[in-house]
């Protein structure tokens, strides 16, 4: 049996599950977009521009846990696409990246978008091959799509010569078949030892999850309510442990927590990190300490013990890990002085926000009132900088899936296309980008491609002007800030051009009333856009956490030297 390279890559992605790509058709893969015309179960979804067909995807992937398709053409096609590919790559989410390539079969130089691909993905790809014969397309795209998914998840792409597109190949019936998935390891061997030290009577342990333990699912909770053990998570790991939880200390614990969580955890003897590999971002910096020794446990062994050491280092599938602990750990008696400290600085943190008044809107309120009024399914998509840090100490969430962001290598231009990704992976939840002003102007024309999907995703722009994380940093560390506050523009007026109804937040006292208005749009299937006026006055904990981090690795004439800078330059106005 004969068929043309696009419906052997069409059929390959159906059996994949695969049911979206996202991208832009162009000379080199029309083949394939008329054989995605034929599919009754693939959707091609046109986008404004590549990179937010990368971030789409991905976002796809977060609320889901499906495999979603970046469709690009070549050369610029795929650059364009290279910043949402490297974000995936660096917060390990997998991504199909269909790259198509120059023609093979013939022999002259210097051809249209012309570019060595590989090279430019290889890096931030977990890996990039080129298939050279049309009988090995539907093997290799179902083997790269195994690979993206398997051990540390991330994007794979595989380049395919626009020649295999338009060519007829013979295929085999018997060829339809996905290939053999390794077994993950388990960490066995390990589990005594691990055992041994959270038994320990006088241990009292911290547990630090990661989004790498999102699949123990309720286990975790069985394993912190069995030690009796206080629960941090990485910002990525944000819900796979119930924030509702008494023993939910933060997304976090060292200098950028608050002073109660890091007091809790300053007064425990061993950490159990799962999931996780405490990153610069993660960690404020790296502005954390586990408190005694440190168990990590993670299914990427080259992370084990890279930042901190451990005394154990366990390479292992967290689920299947932690299911294999919970038989050997002994349960410990309810600690109410733990848990009251837990909640007294919950609600600390809690009134403290609520003091702050202003005659704009106050993220805490803004970001709380969003939960009452959407209710727990809600997912929320955050931009680099201060909206991601806000989102991740303001809002309190149940399960995983539920708060993207760009974290390690923090790509601006992120929530906007991420939550059309994840509307169209859950179409029943409601979805809110929180997307600063400076990052609308990135990728805010992706709304054109929400309207044209018909996608209910509320867009809250953070308006105060500025690139706000940068500006604190550098009004906190400099005294001044440059090149960090943005020219005015009508976000009203970007949304009416783009065929989308615009509200305006302007105070406290309105947030009921245009939240219930943005729902209702939303739930007709219409996109909206929510031009609040943030009041980012007050720093995050974050914020306040990393500049005092950095600060004090410097040597001690460079601080009195920033100290005294900054004071100056106050003084001065």
């Amino acid at each position: 049996m004969k068929r043309t390279g696009g419906s052997i890559v069409v059929r390959a992605l159906e059996d994949e599950g695969i049911t979206v790509t996202f991208g832009i058709p162009g000379t080199h893969n029309i083949e394939l977009y008329d054989a995605l015309a034929e599919s009754q179960v693939v959707r091609p979804v046109l986008v404004t521009d590549e990179q937010s067909a990368s971030f789409m995807a991905d976002g796809y992937w977060r609320a889901s846990g499906r495999l979603a398709c970046v469709n690009v053409v070549p050369g610029a096609g795929l650059t364009h696409a290279l910043s949402g590919i490297a974000e995936a790559f660096m917060d390990n989410i997998p991504l199909l990246v269909l790259a198509c390539g120059i023609r093979q079969d013939i022999p002259q130089a210097y051809q249209l978008h012309a570019i060595d691909q590989l090279a430019l993905a290889r890096p931030v790809t977990k890996a990039a091959f080129r298939v050279e014969r049309g009988t090995d397309l539907y093997p290799e795209i179902r083997r790269a799509c195994a690979l993206a998914r398997a051990g540390t998840p991330g994007p794979v792409m595989v380049e395919i010569p626009v020649d295999l597109y338009l060519q007829r190949h013979e295929v085999e019936h018997d060829a339809w078949r996905a290939p053999a998935r390794p077994a993950a390891p388990n960490g066995a061997e390990a589990l005594p030892a691990v055992a041994a030290l959270l038994n320990d009577p006088s241990a009292r342990p911290l547990l630090y999850f990661g989004l790498g333990a999102a699949r123990a699912g309720a286990d975790l909770v069985t394993l912190a309510e069995r030690l009796e053990a206080p629960v941090a998570t990485t910002f990525q790991g944000k819900g796979v442990f119930p924030e509702s939880h008494p023993l939910f200390l933060w997304n976090g614990f060292g200098n950028a927590a608050p002073p109660f969580a890091r007091s809790v955890a300053r007064g425990r003897g061993v950490t159990l990190a799962v999931g996780c590999r405490f990153s610069e971002v993660g960690t404020g910096s790296y502005g954390l300490e586990p408190p005694g020794p440190l168990i990590h446990v993670d299914i990427d062994s080259q992370v084990l013990g890279r930042n901190y050491p451990a005394v154990q280092a366990v390479t292992a599938d967290a689920a299947a890990f932690i299911n294999g602990l919970l038989p050997l750990v002994r349960q410990r008696p309810s600690d109410a002085s733990l848990r009251q400290a837990i909640a007294a600085g919950h609600q600390a943190v809690w009134k403290d926000w609520r003091s702050q008044r202003s005659e704009r809107v106050t993220p805490p309120r803004l970001l709380r009132a969003l939960q009452d009024e959407l209710g727990p399914e809600t997912i929320f998509t955050t931009d680099s900088g201060n909206g991601t840090f806000l989102a991740m100490e303001c809002l309190r969430l149940e399960r995983p899936g539920e708060f993207l962001a760009p974290v390690d290598y923090s790509c601006m231009g992120y929530a906007v296309p991420a939550a059309i990704g994840a509307k169209l992976a859950r179409p029943d939840c409601p979805v809110v980008a929180l997307v600063g002003d400076g990052a609308l102007l990135m990728t805010g024309l992706e709304l054109l491609t929400a309207v044209q999907q018909r996608l209910g995703v509320q867009v809250f722009v953070l308006r105060d002007r500025e690139l706000a994380q940068i500006s604190q940093f550098q009004a906190t560390a400099l005294g001044r800030k440059t090149a960090s506050e943005l020219a005015d523009y009508d976000a009203g007026g970007i949304a009416t051009a783009l065929g989308v109804e615009g509200l305006t937040l302007g105070r406290d006292d309105e947030t009921a009333t245009v939240l219930r208005r943005a729902r209702e749009i939303a739930a007709a299937g219409r996109p909206v856009l929510i031009d609040v006026a943030i009041d980012n006055s007050r720093r995050t904990y974050f914020t306040a956490g990393v500049v005092r981090t950095n600060l004090l690795r410097l040597p001690w004439g460079d601080r009195l030297r920033f100290i005294g800078r900054a004071l100056a330059r106050r003084m001065l106005g």
